[in-house]
């Protein structure tokens, strides 16, 4: 061999050992690059978890609040059937009364498979949180702070309050 390539006896051991520990070293090394790429897979798997329940819970958000609006501008309708009925009826005006009838009862069954109920208020007390009193009035036979007539009908879904019914409230005067 050429002498000016040969690694001299004194350092050859040195680099024996340099040598021997390498694969420990690489191999050390590439389980701790391969704990970080796990690492990073569990969390890139977990943010793609959040992004579709966010997702997802947006989606269902917009279908129930398109639900609540449409539900919103039903309401009105449903009032001028009620106004209707009540309106009184003429002998001949019988089977335009039972088809108003009918339409109401159908659009409160809809409502209701939305979970969407009326409130039933008359005679009831009244409760800011239910009702809007839009007047007073004064019927010795109902308690004070008692409903003795509404004037437009309340709807909740569940126990939340979807409109308050507008209501007249009676007040006893002291005298």
């Amino acid at each position: 061999m050429n002498p000016e390539f040969q690694i001299p006896p004194a350092t050859k051991p040195g680099v024996d050992a340099i040598v021997a520990e390498a694969p420990a070293t690489e191999a050390d090394s590439l389980r701790q690059e391969l704990a970080e790429q796990k690492d990073f897979n569990l969390r890139l798997t977990a943010d793609f978890a959040n992004f579709r329940r966010r997702t997802r819970q947006d989606a269902e958000g917009r279908a129930f609040a398109q639900k609540e609006s449409f539900i919103r501008e039903l309401l009105p309708a449903l009032d001028n059937l009620e106004r209707a009925l009540a309106s009184g009826t003429s002998p001949g005006s019988q089977q335009f009364r039972q088809g108003v009838e009918m339409t109401l009862q159908q659009l409160q069954q809809l409502l209701c498979q939305h979970g969407i109920e009326t409130q039933e208020s008359a005679g009831q007390p009244f409760d800011p949180h239910l009702h809007e009193a839009v007047s007073h009035g004064h019927d010795p036979a109902q308690p004070d702070h008692a409903i003795i007539e509404v004037l437009r009908r309340g709807y909740r879904r569940g126990k939340k309050v979807f409109r308050p019914a507008k209501v007249v409230v009676n007040e006893l005067v002291a005298g």
